[in-house]
């Protein structure tokens, strides 16, 4: 059963996430960056490696709970983030594709 679970750890690495390294951004942070780096930009793309990031951990910590390596609260935290990450990020798409099918509605 273990080995099939290490089989699948290796999945992540298909998803061409394997290059991003864990690092702890916050919204803070990634103000900083923005002010520092120049732009909108800079803050979406710490955004975005910081949610990589956090469902990259989540599903490491499953597979530590699954090897008994981490506490069952340890995953389920884990998890939880992974899924306030996710929605998260649904609901910035979703105000974007709102945003842009309202500027292709503007009259010209």
């Amino acid at each position: 059963m273990i080995n099939n679970v290490n089989s699948v750890s290796s999945l992540s690495m298909t998803r061409g996430l394997a290059g991003i390294e864990p690092e702890n951004s916050t919204a803070s942070s990634a103000a900083e960056s923005a002010a520092n780096d120049g732009g909108f930009a800079a803050v979406l793309s710490n955004v975005a490696k910081g949610a990589v990031n956090t469902i990259k951990n989540a599903e490491s910590m499953s597979f530590a709970g699954i090897q008994g390596t981490a506490t069952t609260r340890e995953v389920v935290d884990a998890v939880m983030q992974a899924q306030q990450t996710l929605q998260t990020a649904i609901a910035l798409r979703d105000k974007v594709v709102s945003a842009f099918l309202d500027v292709t509605k503007m009259q010209m």
